[in-house]
């Protein structure tokens, strides 16, 4: 079987219905689109909101039930656990039974999970449900993208699949007001997990009006309901030829591919995609972001905010700058394109976790919390960090809490010169900053890949895996991150994270291709052949800029989706 680079795939000039889709759809997309989007995103909002709001929630569980750092990582970490295993299965299922019905299940036990959480009396039982919200949130993180991405026209699918993420951190924003509203309401944390079965009870009424996804009605053999669908997503400016080419486009797609197993993932033209994915969901967790949300209001009492509700003001603004940030990147991903903003934020992200490392220099010192008795701690910051002491600051002294020698013992740490002031508002502003650059690129980018680089027939599996390594790496950094902060320190830990940033932008600038503007049925022929896929891309842009190029090229022979599905032989 002969290779292919990508310059050798057939390329053509776009026709004249094309270009008259492209003038028509410019400015926005139909109505019915962003219905269906927003009815989708919900579980979006539900992921946001459940893994956000045990920041807030965690403060006060842990003064109510007097949790260690290891209770504590669990009660986090029960939700990532949860997720693994939803995101890991959720792909097969919906390929068996479509996108919208795992949509509805994943519903269904986001609610279950909330009542479970809210009436939980025991640790045991608040651990089981974070790990039933957990199935719920792994399947909507997996299938959500996916589901946006089949049904957007390519021309918006970037700003539309980000949509997914500005609902996630619009769900994050909403937890954190909702804890610092209830922070002082007895039994508050309660309702602060009850009120996540709203937003799912919302998404249960939208579901008779969701359509399913084009790509698996056709799969089905359902043609006529697919191009109803297209229809309605198109729009009616659209000329209905440009609607038959994309039906005839999928159903190309559908009869060259066959039946794809799990097996076929190892195949070259397949496995290369899956690396990226998973990859970018490794670096997504692996850049600690999500520890940084979870345990915002605990980092900023580190950081010297005094109270348990200044801190969760300030997680408000950290939430705040995801989401307006995450409307920034909405807005500019089809004109930047994926890499470009992958790079920005990764170099952003290096230099905001650098400061902040060196803001807990001034705060808490690079010590480890590790020491044999309290009063060896110098600093507030070190002792609050301490399971077994709490500080007085009448005293200026790190003491066990169980000392009565001391009436004034907290583990709340007031700025008291002006280093500890220049630390603080240094960790504050560096932290928001990494935020930012995270929000821009690295928080949505990954999403949005990983519902275009895969073919048809392997699009869910292949995102059930690298849906499955984010979870996977996400419980590992939740689990792990108040631990590291004893033994290597906090500036250590934060240093950590910005070292496995740096490996990531390397890896990014080699491997990741530009994907904007591209058919699904397109993206995969990146990686085809061998090579580095970002130069297989710039080879394409190249070409398109040369018709004279482009002509020589179109009679070279094709490249089947069968070959993509089932990876060329060399």
């Amino acid at each position: 079987t002969r290779r292919y680079s990508f310059a050798e795939l057939p390329q053509t000039e776009p026709s004249a219905d094309t270009e008259e889709t492209h003038s028509n759809m410019a400015a926005r997309p139909p109505r019915f689109v962003f219905f269906v989007v927003f009815c989708i995103t919900i579980g979006g909002l539900l992921f946001g909101y459940d893994t956000g709001v045990i920041s807030g929630a965690l403060v006060v569980i842990k003064d109510e039930w007097d949790l260690n750092s290891t209770q504590q990582e669990f009660i986090v970490g029960g939700t990532t656990l949860g997720a693994i295993v939803g995101g890991l299965f959720s792909g097969y299922f919906a390929d068996r039974w479509g996108r919208r019905t795992i949509t509805f299940l994943s519903s269904v036990v986001f609610i279950l999970g909330a009542l479970i959480m809210a009436f939980s009396k025991h640790y045991s039982v608040l651990i089981g449900g974070r790990v039933v919200v957990g199935l719920a949130v792994g399947a909507a993180s997996m299938v959500v993208p996916i589901y946006i991405g089949e049904l957007a026209p390519k021309e918006f699918r970037g700003r539309l699949v980000t949509l997914n993420v500005l609902a996630i951190t619009g769900g994050q924003l909403i937890a954190y007001l909702v804890s610092w509203g209830l922070a002082d309401v007895h039994d508050g944390w309660r309702w602060m997990f009850a009120i996540s079965a709203f937003p799912a009870a919302i998404q249960l009424c939208c579901l008779p009006w969701l359509p399913e996804s084009p790509r698996v009605l056709i799969q089905r053999g359902q043609d006529e309901r697919a191009h109803t669908i297209l229809q309605r997503i198109y729009g009616n400016k659209v000329p209905e030829s440009t609607v038959d080419d994309e039906l005839e486009s999928m159903r190309r797609s559908m009869r060259t591919e066959t039946a794809a197993s799990y097996r076929d993932l190892l195949r070259t033209v397949n496995f290369k995609p899956l690396i990226v994915a998973c990859m970018l969901q490794l670096m997504q967790q692996f850049s600690g972001f999500n520890t940084a949300m979870y345990y915002s209001a605990t980092i900023l009492k580190m950081a010297g905010f005094s109270s348990t509700k200044s801190a969760t003001q300030f997680s408000i603004a950290i939430a705040a700058t995801n989401m307006l940030m995450t409307i920034v990147a909405i807005s500019i991903i089809d004109r930047f394109g994926r890499r470009k903003l992958l790079l920005i934020s990764f170099t952003g992200m290096i230099i905001g976790l650098a400061l902040l490392g060196i803001a807990f220099i001034f705060i808490v010192g690079l010590v480890k919390i590790t020491k044999d008795t309290c009063g060896e701690y110098i600093k507030c910051g070190a002792c609050a960090l301490d399971d077994r002491c709490n500080w007085s600051p009448g005293s200026m002294v790190c003491a066990p809490k169980s000392s009565t020698l001391y009436t004034d013992l907290t583990d709340n740490c007031e700025p008291v010169n002006g280093r500890d002031k220049a630390g603080t508002w240094l960790a504050l502003a560096s932290l928001i900053f990494y935020v930012a650059l995270y929000a821009v690129g690295l928080g949505n980018v990954p999403w949005l890949v990983q519902s275009e680089i895969f073919a048809q027939g392997i699009r869910s599996r292949a995102g059930s895996i690298a849906t499955a390594t984010n979870w996977v790496s996400n419980f590992i950094v939740s689990v792990t991150f108040l631990t590291m902060t004893l033994h290597i320190t906090a500036s250590g830990t934060f240093w950590l994270y910005a070292g496995i940033l740096l490996l990531g932008l390397v890896f990014v600038f080699f491997m990741v291709p530009e994907t904007k503007g591209l058919k699904l049925e397109d993206v995969q022929k990146l990686f085809a052949g061998t090579g580095l896929p970002y130069r297989r891309r710039a080879v394409s842009r190249k070409n398109s800029q040369s018709s004279s190029v482009v002509g020589s090229r179109s009679t070279s022979g094709e490249i089947t989706n069968t070959q993509l599905l089932r990876g060329s032989q060399e």
